[in-house]
C-alpha cells in the first residue's frame, strides 16, 4: 500500500513540474513579434522573448526597455532589469507611435 502512495505522489509530482516548467518558452521572439505586428495583426496577451538593448528609465513613457529595431516595453515601475538581460513578457496592449512599437508589459 505504501509502495502505491509513494509511486502516486511520484507521478503526480512529475506532472505539477511539467506544468510548471511549460511557460519557459515564449510565443514570440522580438523578431517574430515585430513582424507579427508590422503585418498588422496582434499580439496582445502573447508572450515575447526579449533582450534589454537598452533601459530608458525617464523616458516620456514611463522606464522603456528598447529591443528589436522599433520596440519599446514600457512600464511605471522599475523593471530591475540592465543591458543585456533576457526576459519574458506578456504584452498588454500596444500602439504605434510615430514608427515605433509602445507596448505595455507584466513581466513573466
Amino acid at each position: 500500500m505504501k509502495k502505491g502512495l509513494n509511486i502516486l505522489i511520484i507521478l503526480v509530482g512529475i506532472f505539477i513540474l511539467g506544468a510548471c516548467g511549460s511557460n519557459s518558452k515564449a510565443d514570440y521572439t522580438t523578431q517574430e513579434a515585430e513582424k507579427v505586428l508590422v503585418d498588422g495583426d496582434s499580439i496582445d496577451g502573447k508572450t515575447v522573448s526579449i533582450t534589454v538593448d537598452k533601459l530608458a528609465p525617464q523616458s516620456a513613457f514611463g522606464y522603456n526597455i528598447q529591443t528589436g529595431e522599433h520596440m519599446n516595453f514600457v512600464s511605471n515601475e522599475n523593471p530591475k532589469v540592465e543591458t543585456g538581460d533576457k526576459l519574458i513578457v506578456k504584452v498588454n496592449k500596444v500602439e504605434s507611435v510615430m514608427g515605433s512599437w509602445i507596448i505595455t508589459y507584466d513581466k513573466q
